[in-house]
C-alpha cells in the first residue's frame, strides 16, 4: 500500500462562538459542511480560543458554544458521522500552536490581510492573538493532518499559510509528518451581505439589527426584515452587469440563489425588469422555508443544555484521540519527546 492510500481523507473546519449566528454563517459555511460528511473523515469545531483574541464576556462565550453546537446539528451535522467538539477542550491545539510559532516566520504573518483590515489604525493596541492566530489556526488543521480544508474567499490565505508552515516543518525535520492540506472551495458557499449595506458582509457585529437575518429569528422578524432591506428606486435590471452598481440588489438574488441551491443567473433571469416589492415577497417566503425549521430546531437542542454538553464532551474525546498521537510524533520529531 503506498503512502497516499495510508493517509486518510479528513475534513476540519470551525466557527466561532461570538455574537448569533445569522444567516451569511449558514449559506456561507455551514449548510456546505453537510455534505463533506460523506466524502471525509469530518471534524467540525467550535473555535473559542480563536473568538478571545478580541474581548468575550465570559459567560456569554460559555452560552454561545452551545448555540454553535446546535446550529451545526439542526443543520444536518450528524455527531455520530462527524467529530463535533470544542476546541479550547483538546490542549494539544495550543501545546503544537506554540511549536508552529517557531516554526513560522514575522514575514509571512505581517503579510496577512485579514489581521490589517481588523486591526486597522489600532494594530499597536490589538492583542497578540488578534496577530497569531493563523498559526493556531494552522495548528488546528495540522494537529488533525486534515488533508481538505472548506475555504470562502477571505480564508484562502490563511490556508496558504498552513500549508507553508507544514513544508517548512516537513523540510526543516527531513521527516514528511504533515499533508499539505488541499482547499476545498465551496461552489455552492455563497458571500452574504449587510441587508443594509450591500457593499459590507453580513455581520454580528454591525450596529444595526435589520443588518442581518438570525438562524433563531422568528417568521415575523424575517419578514420585517426583508421587507425593510435597502433597495433601489429603480426597478431591478435587465442585465445582470448592471447589477455591479446595485449591490443591494445583487444580495438579494444571491440570498435567494442560495436558499434554493439555483443557479444566480436563472433566479435573476425570473426577476429581471420587475419591481422589488415582488422579488421581495417570494424571498420573504424562500427564507423561512429554508431557515425556519433550523432555527426551531436549534431552540429545541438549546433547550436541553446537557445534551449539547455531553456531545461537546464527547466528541472532544474522539478528537483529542487524533491530537495525542500527531503531538506525539511532533515531541519525538523535534527532541521534545
Amino acid at each position: 500500500m503506498s503512502n497516499e492510500e495510508k493517509i486518510i481523507k479528513r475534513v476540519l473546519s470551525g466557527v466561532q462562538p461570538t455574537g448569533g449566528l445569522h444567516l451569511g454563517n449558514y449559506l456561507g459555511a455551514i449548510k456546505n459542511f453537510v455534505p463533506l460528511q460523506d466524502k471525509y473523515q469530518s471534524l467540525f469545531c467550535v473555535v473559542d480560543l480563536h473568538a478571545i483574541t478580541v474581548w468575550q464576556e465570559p459567560e456569554e462565550l460559555a452560552a454561545k458554544k452551545c448555540e454553535v453546537a446546535a446550529a451545526f446539528i439542526a443543520s444536518g451535522i450528524d455527531p455520530n458521522r462527524s467529530i463535533i467538539f470544542n476546541q479550547s477542550q483538546v490542549s494539544e491545539h495550543t501545546q503544537l500552536a506554540w511549536i508552529l510559532n517557531c516554526v513560522a516566520r514575522m514575514g509571512w504573518l505581517n503579510r496577512m490581510t485579514q489581521f490589517k483590515d481588523k486591526a486597522g489604525k489600532n494594530k499597536e493596541n490589538v492583542s497578540v492573538g488578534l496577530f497569531s492566530y493563523p498559526v493556531l489556526m494552522a495548528s488546528d488543521i495540522m494537529l488533525y493532518k486534515a488533508t481538505h480544508v472548506p475555504v470562502g474567499e477571505d480564508q484562502k490565505q490563511h490556508l496558504e499559510l498552513t500549508r507553508d508552515i507544514a513544508q517548512k516543518f516537513n523540510n526543516d525535520f527531513k521527516k514528511d509528518i504533515f499533508p499539505l492540506p488541499e482547499p476545498i472551495i465551496m461552489e455552492n458557499a455563497a458571500r452574504i451581505m449587510s441587508l443594509r449595506d450591500g457593499t459590507k458582509k453580513m455581520s454580528k457585529s454591525d450596529t444595526s439589527d435589520y443588518s442581518r437575518i438570525m438562524l433563531t429569528d422568528s417568521k415575523d422578524e424575517i419578514c420585517k426584515k426583508i421587507r425593510k432591506a435597502k433597495t433601489n428606486a429603480m426597478p431591478l435590471p435587465k442585465t445582470i452587469k448592471e447589477l455591479d452598481t446595485m449591490p443591494e440588489a445583487k444580495n438579494l438574488l444571491t440570498i435567494y440563489s442560495a436558499c434554493l441551491d439555483e443557479k444566480f443567473e436563472s433566479i435573476f433571469n425570473k426577476y429581471q425588469g420587475k419591481n422589488f416589492s415582488e422579488l421581495k415577497e417570494d424571498l420573504t417566503e424562500v427564507i423561512i422555508n429554508k431557515i425556519s425549521p433550523i432555527g426551531e430546531e436549534m431552540k429545541k437542542l438549546m433547550g436541553d443544555k446537557v445534551y449539547l454538553q455531553k456531545i461537546l464532551e464527547n466528541g472532544s474525546l474522539k478528537a483529542k484521540k487524533i491530537a495525542i498521537n500527531v503531538l506525539q510524533e511532533v515531541h519525538e520529531t523535534t527532541g521534545l519527546n
